[in-house]
């Protein structure tokens, strides 16, 4: 699509009429120049357009001079306490805020307008927000909730993927049963039992390395460019070394893991980020140490994982456990 900044100008003047982006439902109120500025697909919902708006609108936003900052922020309810329910009240918030009159705010908003329509239009469509770019698909989130309290350790992934090329049709998974170098042990596919609750068909299931075993989630329809997908899966193993970290094949935009012990809580429990692999490995490992709470339990999230390094937990046990997931 040919934009001009006029374009973007007109809808964003649509857009801070009633509720702005809190408006129901919202799609009807975002035109072609926004939907091509913010990324926003015709199958993304209310939540998601609210989302891509925010996220592309708010960045331009800070970048105002304060007074056109405060306005827009009004104008489009992007701050908290500006989200009044007439366009007009939110006119008048900014005019306190700033101690100016509502003619002069209703200017500054239209000035800031202008500008940010011009940035996002010389800015062209947003990429990912993950500084390590991919050509097939990225992990926009990963929430993990790992059980050890269990007979057998129970892994519940949930993971939002996002193509970043068109006909994606299969993601290329796999999770390490990490062993200690003198163990003399062994991993076999056996070893790891998975379950599919939503997301795809796993047609694959192979040995990549000694204890790396591989999978592959046939989706339900290829991905466009852009499109977002949730999956849903669930692993059971006897865990070989303790500790639990993603090290991500593809970039990884949000890690979150809940660890729970139970009434096993061991003496240290140490956070690991953008370790090497075989740092994982190690008995005394350098990181943030961690308190679990009275639930038994640890929580921890990452941002903007760099392919190729481990980022979890590690804790002392006798028992020894051990997990990558990619």
């Amino acid at each position: 699509m040919d934009l001009s900044a006029a374009d973007v100008v007109g809808e964003l003047k649509v857009l801070r009429k009633g509720r702005a982006i809190f408006t129901t439902p919202l799609g009807d109120r975002v035109g072609s120049a926004l939907r091509s500025v913010c990324g926003i697909l015709e199958d993304d919902d209310t939540v998601e357009i609210r989302r891509k708006l925010a996220n592309r609108l708010r960045p331009l936003v800070e970048t105002l001079p304060e007074d056109l900052k405060v306005a827009l922020l009004g104008a489009f309810a992007l701050d908290e306490a500006a989200r009044k329910p007439f366009y007009q009240e939110r006119v008048r918030w900014a005019a306190i805020t700033l101690d100016r009159d509502e003619r002069t705010v209703r200017r500054r908003i239209d000035d800031g307008i202008e500008q940010i329509a011009a940035m996002a239009v010389a800015a062209g469509r947003p990429q990912s927000s993950s500084p390590y770019p991919s050509r097939s698909w990225h992990t926009e989130e990963l929430r993990v909730s790992l059980a050890l309290d269990q007979p057998v350790a129970e892994v519940f992934e949930i993971r939002r993927v996002v193509a970043d090329a068109d006909g994606i049709s299969e993601l290329d998974l796999a999770l390490t049963l990490t062993t200690a170098a003198d163990s003399g042990s062994s991993v076999s596919v056996a070893d790891l039992e998975v379950d599919v609750f939503h997301g795809g068909v796993l047609t694959r299931r192979e040995m990549e390395s000694s204890d790396r075993v591989g999978l592959a989630l046939r989706l339900p329809a290829p991905l466009r460019r852009g499109q977002r997908h949730d999956i849903a899966l669930r692993f059971r193993a006897r865990l070989r070394e303790p500790h639990y970290v993603c090290v991500p094949r593809h970039p990884c935009e949000l890690f979150d893991l809940h660890v729970r012990f139970g009434d096993q809580v061991p003496e240290r429990i140490v956070m690991l980020q953008k370790a090497f692999q075989n740092d994982a490995r190690d008995r005394f490992p350098r990181g943030t140490e961690l308190t679990a709470d009275d639930a038994g339990e640890v929580h921890v999230q990452f941002r903007h994982l760099a392919p190729g390094f481990a980022y979890g937990v590690r804790w002392d046990s006798s028992e020894a456990a051990g997990v990558h997931s990619h």
